[in-house]
């Protein structure tokens, strides 16, 4: 299923326009689009929203028809357990973390550890965890500790683009990960020559504009098919979008990235 993420609505949400987006509009926006997943990532408000307004920005889902999914960052046990305690409350079936946050960078060792305390629940549960492949830890070593660990509820998260910084190829990254993919954020990048021709920038394109080889990873994931007990994997629109000069011509970039990535997902379906 096709989504949008937070990170769709990254300048939308920010205090650097007048009037940022409340969740629920990022909800609304995402269904006048005929998109009916919505993905909650790294969102902070979502941390320091009371119960009750938790319930009804869950309300407000189920109401427009929205499947949602969640995601943080870290997998300390007591994160995920409040983590799928949201999900209880939003009726996610999947949660994408990474082996890092802010405050914590566990060892290989303390990682699994983590996730083996942690994990059960999520069995019990039927929620998935998706760790995100980033340039914080060698897509190897994260196939590997997935492996070990054996859990049908834990897999990747696929962003490709951001291995690049690690100077792996997301070809690669695309094919270690294909056995194991659970979730997918989907955006187009690209180099561009700094001013000068001295260097580079690597940043955001508009999908199929970029570098981004996406049949590749449609034939290699193959996340459109089910097979045995396994889920559709939902792919999750999301932007590396600087900002554009002003608020005004960055929310209306924002919002014809999010568009042309929908209708670009949508054409080769």
């Amino acid at each position: 299923m096709i989504g949008l993420g937070t990170y769709a609505f990254f300048w939308q949400h920010s205090d650097q326009v007048l009037e940022p987006l409340s969740l629920v509009g990022a909800f609304e926006a995402t269904k006048a689009l005929g998109v009916d997943l919505f993905q909650i990532c790294d969102y902070a408000p979502l941390e320091a929203m009371t119960a009750a307004e938790i319930a009804d920005a869950a309300a407000a889902a189920r109401d427009l028809g929205l499947t949602i999914e969640l995601g943080t960052k870290g997998i300390e046990p007591d994160r995920l357990a409040r983590f799928l305690k949201l999900a209880e409350v939003f009726g996610a079936r999947l949660v994408r973390s990474m082996l890092y946050s802010p405050e914590t960078r566990p060892t290989l060792a303390q990682a699994d550890e983590w996730l083996r305390a942690a994990l059960p629940r999520f069995e019990a549960s039927g929620v998935d965890l998706a760790l995100e492949t980033y340039e914080q830890i060698a897509t190897e070593e994260l196939v590997g500790l997935i492996e070990r660990i054996g859990s049908e509820r834990l897999g990747v998260c696929l962003d490709p683009a951001n291995v690049v910084a690690r100077l792996e190829r997301p070809r690669d990254c695309v094919e270690a990960t294909a056995p194991h993919v659970k979730n997918i954020h989907v955006k187009d990048f690209a180099f561009a020559r700094q001013a000068g021709w001295v260097g580079f920038t690597y940043g955001g394109a508009p999908m199929g504009a970029g570098l981004h080889d996406y049949p590749h990873l449609l034939d290699t994931v193959r996340p459109r098919q089910t097979a045995g007990d396994r889920r559709e994997v939902n792919e999750i629109v999301e932007h590396w979008l600087s900002w554009q000069g002003d608020p005004e011509t960055t929310i209306r970039t924002e919002r014809e990235w999010t568009r042309i990535t929908v209708e670009y997902l949508r054409s080769i379906a």
